[in-house]
């Protein structure tokens, strides 16, 4: 059986009893408030950072890996193991170009890594499709040929409840924010290769947006890879997901719905009240 191990890097938004369950080796990101900078998913949470956030009217800024942090983390394993690292996209973010650079440093000739062209459990969905495939036990070369083969599969959309946080983060101007708030637009962002584009637009109030979002879905969603579906959120009412997932229940197609929250990178972006459904096309 190969030796393999699957790394991923914390904007895949999984859950720690996921992490746990794949054995998955997480590498964080950075959260930086003015001086100080934090660890994604262990040292800072959503709502410490939203707090931050409309306190000083800006957006927390985000950072790839430390040189320091990766080292690390790959110092757990021997050069002999075969690694496979999934980072968010490219077109998003350094991150995989920086586990490229430590590993060739370091000697590490035995790491593959994969550009997730996604965010979110958007990459979420490949790790762990390459995780079952590591169990099977077919070797790195044979999983990230068949992860790639399929990475434009992945359906990976969000409904977002204010565009203040993307405003503040550079990423739409305060005249489209402002219109959007005043007649309670709610847009759907999807990832399309590798990029986030508006590819619909709500209006009314969350709760009933993301239901008519979901209901939009379902064509997709009969069409899809029976295996998992994920929603994701970040800090939606436990009302609001429980509907989402009822929703999905009633479909009986899914053999596993898995429900995780969005951790501090992706939810300083989106902001409070996203949701979005993310699964494989087949």
């Amino acid at each position: 059986m190969a030796n393999v191990k699957i790394i991923a890097d914390s904007t895949c938004d999984l859950s720690r009893e996921l992490l746990a369950r794949y054995d998955i080796q997480m590498i964080p990101l950075y959260i930086q408030l003015d001086e100080k900078s934090y660890l994604d998913q262990i040292q800072i949470t959503p709502p410490e950072l939203y707090e931050w956030s409309d306190k000083n009217g800006r957006t927390p800024k985000t950072a790839a890996p430390g040189i320091d942090v990766v080292q690390g983390i790959l110092e757990k394993y021997t050069k002999d193991t075969e690694l496979i690292f999934f980072g968010i996209s490219e077109e998003m973010s350094t991150t995989c170009n920086v586990v490229r650079l430590v590993a060739e440093d370091m000697g590490y000739t035995k790491l593959s890594v994969i550009d997730s062209k996604n965010l979110s459990t958007g990459i979420g969905l490949q790790v762990l499709r390459a995780a079952e495939l590591a169990e099977q036990g077919l070797a790195a070369a044979e999983i990230v040929s068949g992860i790639e083969s399929q990475r434009d599969k992945v359906r990976a959309s969000f409904v977002i409840d204010t565009l203040t946080y993307l405003h503040r983060g550079g990423r739409c101007s305060a005249m489209t924010a402002l219109v959007a708030g005043a007649l309670k637009l709610k847009p759907r962002i999807s990832v399309l290769d590798g990029k986030m584009d508006v590819t619909k637009k709500y209006r009314g109030n969350i709760q009933a947006v993301i239901q008519k979002y979901v209901k939009d879905l379902e064509p997709e969603l009969k069409e899809a890879d029976q295996a998992r579906v994920f929603i994701t959120h970040s800090g939606c009412k436990d009302e609001v997901v429980g509907k989402v997932r009822e929703y999905l229940e009633g479909l009986h197609y899914f053999r596993e719905i898995l429900v995780t929250t969005a951790g501090s990178v992706i939810s300083s972006h989106c902001g409070p009240n996203t949701l979005g459904v993310l699964f494989y096309a087949k």
